[in-house]
């Protein structure tokens, strides 16, 4: 029987501690969900008694429609994923299939423009908001979301679009195809991989936004769900409610957490293929 390497068991031991770092939070927030009353100070994980009252509250609270938040977050975060990839898609193509001067540095420009962080062009991002007439509107959030799901779409698509075989769209062409019809009849069904992990990755940062939701809209029933959770208050500064906090916190991590348990192999493969070259 072979002995196991110590170098095996310290990769084991930062495997665990990286699930349980990770995991821990989770399953807190699932736990406290599900208590209520002085059980919510109770120092044990699993509650004793589970009651559902605080996802119930959730639907009923006066000051905040929750329910109404959610549609709006699945509103902007499909919003955003659709002409995220529909634009990232063509300009991938231009990008990684036409040889045109400076191709490079645009490329490079694009990838440049998501490494500011949202307070430098929040002031900026706020008056065109304004001027767009978008403002207070749950919709108008889509256009600043497109500043950091944009350029990585375009750069992951582009990094994939060179790869595709180039004999593949010379028979196209052979056959009578346009631009738009080898994007969509030939490199589409091949960059399913690579559409699947963007898509997936720019609706999470959609969905998640903090900021920006916080500050272009204002109307109570045009916000949506982070801002929602951050609302959530009780009769007091003192009387917060954990329960409905962590209840609300768990409704809205269960659509992320389904979405990349069905579509977790089509990430991995669509986020390493960029990198492999064959």
């Amino acid at each position: 029987m072979s002995k196991i390497s110590p170098g095996r068991i310290a990769l084991y031991a930062a495997a665990a501690l990286v699930v349980v770092v990770s995991v821990f939070p989770f399953l807190y927030a699932v736990s406290t969900s599900f208590k209520s009353g002085s059980a919510l100070f109770e120092p044990r994980l699993w509650p004793s008694s589970v009651t559902l009252a605080n996802y119930a509250s959730l639907f009923t609270l006066a000051e905040q429609p929750f329910g109404r938040h959610i549609v709006n977050s699945v509103i902007v975060s499909v919003s955003v994923v659709v002409l995220s990839l529909f634009l990232g898609v063509t300009a991938a193509y231009a990008l990684g299939r036409i040889s045109f001067k400076g191709r490079g540095l645009l490329l490079t420009a694009v990838l440049a423009v998501s490494m500011f962080p949202q307070v430098a062009v929040l002031a900026g991002m706020f008056e065109l908001i304004r001027a767009l007439g978008l403002y207070n509107k749950s919709l108008g959030l889509v256009l600043p979301y497109m500043i950091f799901t944009l350029p990585f779409t375009v750069w992951v698509l582009t990094t994939f679009m060179k790869q595709l075989p180039k004999e593949l769209e010379e028979a196209a062409i052979m056959d009578g195809c346009g631009p738009w019809r080898i994007i969509k009849d030939v490199f589409l069904p091949l960059l399913w991989p690579a559409l699947v992990s963007t898509g997936l990755l720019a609706f999470i940062a959609a969905w998640n936004e903090f900021l920006f939701a916080l500050t272009f809209v204002l109307d109570n029933n045009e916000r949506t769900v982070p801002v929602s959770i951050s609302l959530i208050s009780g009769a007091s500064k003192y009387d917060i409610p954990w329960g409905n906090i962590m209840a609300a916190s768990v409704l809205v991590t269960l659509p992320l957490l389904a979405l990349v348990l069905i579509f977790q192999k089509k990430i991995v493969s669509g986020l390493t293929a960029g990198a492999v070259k064959g």
